[in-house]
């Protein structure tokens, strides 16, 4: 039984005759399924089954996104679809040895604190698959003090406990990859090292490749150990805020920031990103043709803000309250504080980010005396907030 082959679609065993998707071939081309091989010849092949796609259908995963980011609805139906399209691809290209199916990496724009990151890691939560998620900011061009870019595909390596065929098929999230953009006026006394250095060396790696990792990180030389990583079927998402990309965006529709003719003309149109917006950002045609799907992200408003507050899986009210209550104290928050909480967060214009920072202000107080509390409940309403001079 040394001839024994996968076989990707279902079929009926030959021997218990239930049709079954992990099926394998033998030399006379038997259909066995893997329990009625393992009573078979007593032996057991450790092949991963196909991932359950209906339990990671784009609707689903949307609505598992949906527990976490608030608003964003294009954009999460997006990374639902790439997603489970990807979850196709690993299915498809291991266990097919015919035509392959290729990824669609996504391009995330919006401004900080409005969900890039969260999304990312929200997927990472709900898959079974591994990714990671790296800062673009660290990265230079080979030769050149910081990271090389191979080293993202290490973190990936060792989140797999160095499993190489598990890591070929994770997800890797880059935030602020709008740091890589090339620096205009740059003349040639300098490289641009963190620049358009580091996008034409991600390149190969985005779009597929074998490519040598070090195995313990930093720079590669010619003595030491290297590993060698398929490329090909790891996702991509990269993440930015790409400030004044709307004055971009403006200028190519021709639009007026003032006057009536701003009025006459439809400003949804502005949030509609086509590559030569990217590219006169200041990428590289070739990178940015590497990403398929390309979703902006809005600024949040302060409905966004209070559902994020109160309805979210993690929301930082149910934090907080669960860190009170290992003190035995109850904490509740009043309607009237969580809209002062939104409107004081808005102020701030760092997004979501900016919530945690209120709230934590709010209870500063509160918390540096928690020991002499002797309240089992404290009720934090808009007087509570303005009692904390803030």
């Amino acid at each position: 039984m040394n001839n024994i082959k996968y076989y990707y679609k279902k079929k009926i065993c030959n021997i218990c005759k239930i049709k079954k998707l992990d099926i394998f071939i033998n030399e006379n081309k038997n259909y066995i399924c893997n329990k009625c091989y393992n009573k078979l010849y007593n032996k057991k092949i450790n092949i991963k089954n196909p991932i359950n796609l209906n339990k990671y259908n784009p609707k689903l995963l949307k609505k598992e996104i949906d527990k976490y980011v608030i608003g964003h609805n294009k954009t999460k139906k997006k990374i639902s679809v790439s997603i489970y399209n990807h979850l196709k691809l690993i299915n498809h290209n291991k266990y097919s040895k015919y035509i392959n199916l290729y990824k669609s990496n996504i391009l995330l724009i919006g401004p900080t604190g409005s969900g890039k990151t969260l999304i990312a890691k929200t997927i990472s939560n709900i898959l079974d698959i591994p990714m990671v998620i790296t800062d673009a900011t660290t990265l230079t061009q080979a030769g050149y003090v910081g990271d090389d870019v191979e080293n993202i595909l290490l973190r990936l390596i060792q989140k797999c406990k160095f499993n190489i065929e598990k890591a070929e098929y994770g997800i890797i999230y880059i935030d602020e990859i709008d740091k890589i953009a090339k620096k205009k006026y740059n003349i040639s006394i300098t490289r641009d090292v963190s620049g358009e250095g580091v996008q034409q060396s991600l390149l190969k790696i985005i779009e597929g490749t074998i490519s040598s990792v070090s195995t313990f990180g930093g720079r590669k030389h010619p003595q030491q150990q290297n590993i060698q990583i398929n490329t090909n079927n790891i996702l991509f998402i990269c993440g930015g805020t790409f400030n004044n990309i709307d004055n971009i965006i403006k200028k190519r529709l021709n639009i007026n920031n003032i006057g009536y003719n701003s009025k006459k003309k439809n400003l949804k149109e502005k949030y509609n990103i086509e590559y030569k917006d990217i590219i006169e950002f200041g990428f590289i045609p070739e990178f940015v043709g590497r990403f398929p799907i390309i979703s902006k992200l809005q600024n949040l408003n302060k409905k966004h803000f209070i559902k994020i507050l109160i309805k979210t899986k993690n929301s930082i009210i149910k934090y907080y309250k669960k860190l009170f209550k290992l003190e035995n104290i109850n904490l509740i928050f009043k309607k009237d504080a969580i809209n002062k909480i939104a409107d004081m967060a808005i102020k701030k214009n760092i997004g979501a980010r900016s919530l945690k920072y209120v709230i934590e202000n709010i209870l500063f107080n509160t918390m540096y005396n928690i020991n002499s509390i002797k309240d089992k409940e404290i009720i934090i309403d808009k007087n509570f907030i303005k009692n904390q001079n803030l």
